[in-house]
């Protein structure tokens, strides 16, 4: 059977865990032993000979870092166009008296990219553990005044200013000035 031949859902699979195996640099044999299943299924699948079981889905899908519905969505079925709502109660990270952190991004890249809105009321600040290895912010203040620390180094920052620093080691961001800090923060992983 060819890939053409076989139904939507099919070929939406066994093209995503081609394209997702080949992403990540993985050999059959790599995908077979991290997800558990076989590298002959694994490659029948691939084929589009295979019909595979939904627990069998959803071991590759882990193996990627996935759901189940994150390694079957057709990206070119849905909408082009995704929208967080600013009056979205679940776009709110934190929300306090000193720190207010509203998500940006959609949930499903968060395993590649974050994007916040930022507010921190005057002298307070937002620590941070250290992050998975090679992870980087990049914070951009639109109003206020900013001191970011990132392991032994501090920077100073004003409107307009961005700073770019890696998170993997403790960091933070202060609000300094007399006013409250807002900017926007931008979080990668390697």
């Amino acid at each position: 059977m060819s890939k053409s031949a076989l139904d939507p859902a099919s070929r939406v699979l066994c093209e995503r865990v081609t394209e997702l195996r080949q992403h990540h640099g993985f050999t059959l044999d790599q995908l077979a032993a991290a997800s558990g299943v076989s590298r002959s299924m694994l490659s029948q699948i691939e084929r589009g000979q295979a019909n595979p079981t939904l627990a069998v889905t959803f071991r590759i899908a882990q193996a990627f870092g996935l759901s189940i519905g994150e390694l079957v969505d057709d990206p070119l079925a849905s909408g082009l166009i995704e929208v967080v709502r600013g009056d979205d109660p679940a776009s709110l990270f934190r929300a306090d008296s000193e720190c207010q952190i509203r998500t940006l991004s959609p949930l499903h890249m968060e395993k590649s990219v974050e994007f916040y809105e930022l507010q921190i009321q005057p002298g307070a600040s937002l620590d941070s553990s250290a992050h998975f290895s090679g992870t980087r912010e990049l914070f951009t203040v639109t109003a206020g005044k900013a001191v970011i620390v990132a392991g032994g180094t501090e920077c100073k920052l004003v409107v307009g200013d961005s700073a770019h620093y890696r998170a993997d080691v403790e960091h933070s961001i202060r609000a300094t000035g007399r006013m409250a800090l807002q900017g926007y923060l931008v979080v990668t992983y390697k």
